[in-house]
C-alpha cells in the first residue's frame, strides 16, 4: 500500500511540474517596438526590388535618417523613413517622383507604402546612391 501512496505522489508531482512547463512555453517577452533600425537601407532596397516595376536605373532617389513619428494608419510612435524616387514602369518610362514610407517595429521594417501629401513635406532627404545603383543583371542600360 505505501508503495501506491509513493507512485501516485511521485505521478502527481511530475503532472504539476508538466504542467508548470507548459505554461511558460506560451509566455514570451513583447519585442521592443522602438528599436532604432541599423540596417534600414537595405531592407528598404530589398522591398523596392519587389516593389517597383523596373528596379533598374532609379533617378534621384532620396532617403531620411529614420525618425520617430505616428505611422499612417498608427496611434503610436514607431521609427519611420521617408524614401523619394523616380522609377520606371514596366515600358522603361520614368514615372515621375514619388514617395514611399517604411514603417519600422522591432528594428526591421514592417511596411513601405506611398506616402499621402504631408507626410514626408517636411522631411530631410539626402541622397540615396544605392537605390541609383540598384541592378539586378550583369549590366544595366
Amino acid at each position: 500500500m505505501r508503495i501506491n501512496i509513493v507512485k501516485i505522489g511521485f505521478a502527481g508531482a511530475f503532472a504539476v511540474a508538466l504542467a508548470g512547463c507548459t505554461g511558460m512555453e506560451g509566455k514570451q517577452p513583447e519585442p521592443e517596438p522602438n528599436i532604432l533600425p541599423t540596417n534600414y537601407k537595405q531592407e528598404i532596397i530589398d522591398i523596392m526590388i519587389k516593389v517597383l516595376p523596373d528596379a533598374t536605373n532609379v533617378r534621384s532617389a532620396f532617403i531620411t535618417d529614420p525618425f520617430l513619428s505616428v505611422a499612417p494608419g498608427g496611434k503610436d510612435p514607431r521609427y519611420i523613413v521617408c524614401v523619394r524616387y523616380n522609377g520606371r514602369d514596366e515600358g522603361r518610362q520614368y514615372m515621375g517622383s514619388k514617395d514611399r514610407v517604411g514603417t519600422f517595429f522591432a528594428g526591421h521594417l514592417n511596411q513601405l507604402i506611398e506616402a499621402g501629401n504631408e507626410q514626408c513635406a517636411k522631411a530631410a532627404f539626402k541622397p540615396f546612391p544605392e537605390l541609383e545603383k540598384l541592378c539586378q543583371a550583369k549590366t544595366c542600360d
